[in-house]
């Protein structure tokens, strides 16, 4: 499977995971390529899936009478998913699409909640892969209610340097909340400082 060892160092990353226990979570995934612009989750449809990006990044995103609200980017060795939705069955309310050719490894919903109840270990990493993914959009969100718009791409800068270095700009933009014409302003002024 490609990602294989991408993937296991991550999860043993969260906790220390057995081979025992990888053997037995090993069904539950696949390798799945992504070209430029395919929606690994879109808007209206059940998220079934947990996404660990190997190579490439994606973003999650809504729709909005037309307009693309921009919410997160991910990038290599990072989960996205719906958390909403993978946990409760319901319709997702946001698309997920990759920005550039993506491969990843695909955690299956169903296959993990039946491992899930015959392995306490696997049922732990689950909880704190999306523990790990909680903590994550908690932070952005924080950042978001209480910085500028300067200051979140300060943040993003410090923080999430490949977010700024691989996104375009305008995407960049509707991230940060604001116009592109905004952002360029914000950048020429902290360029000039």
């Amino acid at each position: 499977m490609t990602g294989e060892k991408e993937v296991l160092h991550f999860l043993r990353s969260l906790m220390p995971f057995s081979d025992q226990g990888w053997d037995i979570l090993r069904p539950a995934l696949t390798s799945r390529e992504f070209r430029k612009n395919d929606f690994l989750l879109e808007q209206g449809a059940v998220c079934r899936s947990l996404f660990f990006v190997v190579k490439g990044y994606c973003k999650t995103y809504y729709e909005i009478e037309g307009e693309v609200k921009n919410t997160g980017f991910f990038f290599e060795n990072e989960i996205v998913t719906n958390i909403n939705s993978f946990g409760s069955g319901q319709k997702s309310d946001f698309n997920i699409v990759a920005c550039e050719d993506l491969s990843a490894v695909v955690f299956d919903r169903e296959k993990l909640f039946e491992i899930s109840k015959h392995s306490a270990e696997v049922e732990a990493l689950g909880r704190s892969c999306i523990r790990r993914y909680a903590v994550r959009q908690e932070e952005l969100l924080t950042v978001f209610q209480l910085y500028s718009a300067e200051e979140r791409l300060e943040y993003l800068e410090k923080n999430r340097p490949e977010l700024v270095q691989r996104v375009p700009l305008s995407q960049l933009a509707s991230f940060l909340g604001v116009r592109r014409e905004t952002l360029s302003r914000i950048r020429r002024r902290r360029v000039s400082r």
